[in-house]
């Protein structure tokens, strides 16, 4: 029978920062939580979270043969505050998560590597998970002792911060789980607080429908107007709520290659990032989990961080796209130049291109009254375009 160390050893050979062990079930408290969750409409458009909440909700219903989860974690610690982006408005903010290669496809080959090593050893099943499958990780990796579930809902180490890719290795092994990890947060509310959108309604409560993480990942259509001045230069992803956490002091930079970041990732220029065709985007973000929310998506989060910018020499770019073919494109291209623009340039725009406009949501934009859809923000100023 292969003991627990030498498996523990055998998964960091692999390339895993933490390896602990837990019994391949998932509390009463998680189940009803994740119901709730549900119930509430709190996951906005990810229907995939309700295809499979029943698989989600117990690892028993996933693989009824399973016995033991083996939890896994790589580090992907930065080497700065991602929020020190948020002063330079002419870039655009990409999580930490998203500057380098799809962790998905880095830790699945390793999973796999490492299950293909623990089944030719032991004889045992076993399957392997990464966050795509219906899996709560998160109980899971608590349970294991990994790290807690902090108030922003992410794991929180002691060791590593917030800064943790999670994988999970199911067997048919029973392997003695290790203690569970305890809540540390205390009085501590500080990742609450940070939310530019208010998206927390509560410890450990969070509503994807207001996080910048889902506005600009995993909504498909136009961002809601009272949010898009919260969002900032953020184009991709939030790290606000996990920087912010005062554990991530005895954190240390990641110095796994594969997710250090690449530079053309790291402080992009927003007015380059609104050039791009789908070719170009296609390009840039070769090897990124960017690349899965397509062009038209992403474009349309770099035309509200353009908007924010109160940088009126941007509002050429958004200008220049208010033919593109992708309606996303074009009604996040008018809400930025009524951003940007003075009165007088709007209505010259508006004359051009709303008549012709074929799209109801666009034509909305258009016809939007001023000062309902800012929210707050930079004022707006006179724009040297010419019209």
């Amino acid at each position: 029978m292969i003991d627990r160390e030498a498996i523990r050893a055998q998964a960091r050979a692999f390339g895993f920062d933490a390896v602990r062990f837990a019994r391949a079930e998932t509390s009463a408290a998680a189940k009803q939580g994740l119901a709730q969750y549900l119930a509430e409409g709190r996951h906005g458009d990810m229907a995939w979270m309700e295809n499979n909440a029943d698989r989600r909700a117990d690892p028993n219903v996933l693989w009824p043969d399973a016995r033991t989860a083996i939890m896994l974690g790589v580090n992907y610690g930065p080497a700065e505050d991602p929020r020190d982006l948020q002063d330079q408005r002419d870039v655009g903010a990409i999580s930490v998560y998203a500057r380098h290669k799809d962790y998905h496809d880095v830790i699945k080959k390793r999973l796999k590597q490492f299950a293909g090593w623990l089944q030719k050893e032991s004889g045992a099943d076993v399957k392997v998970f990464v966050d795509t499958a219906p899996v709560l990780e998160k109980p899971l990796a608590q349970a294991a002792g990994l790290g807690w579930q902090g108030k922003h809902t992410n794991l929180v180490s002691r060791e590593f911060g917030s800064w943790l890719f999670l994988g999970e290795v199911f067997t048919t092994l029973q392997i003695a789980p290790d203690a569970a990890e305890q809540d540390h947060c205390g009085s501590c509310r500080a990742c609450l607080d940070i939310c530019p959108t208010q998206a927390f309604t509560g410890e450990r409560q969070i509503d994807a429908r207001r996080c910048i993480s889902y506005l600009t990942i995993e909504n498909k259509g136009p961002i809601p107007r009272a949010l898009r001045p919260m969002m900032g230069n953020r184009i991709y992803g939030c790290d606000d709520c996990l920087a912010v956490c005062p554990w991530n002091k005895f954190a240390a930079m990641t110095v796994e290659p594969a997710f250090l970041p690449r530079a053309e990732l790291s402080a992009p220029r927003l007015e380059e990032l609104s050039k791009l065709d789908d070719a170009g985007f296609r390009a840039l973000f070769a090897g990124s989990p960017i690349k899965r929310i397509g062009r038209d998506r992403f474009i349309r989060n770099v035309l509200i961080a353009i908007g924010n910018s109160g940088d009126r020499s941007l509002s050429e770019r958004p200008a220049a796209l208010l033919a593109d073919t992708s309606p996303l494109v074009r009604g996040a291209a008018v809400w930025a130049l009524r951003r940007l623009c003075d009165a007088q340039t709007v209505d010259a725009l508006r004359t051009r291109y709303r008549a012709a406009e074929p799209d109801e949501g666009v034509a909305q934009e258009w016809d939007e009254p001023d000062g309902r859809q800012d929210g707050g923000g930079f004022p707006r100023q006179s724009s040297p375009l010419q019209t």
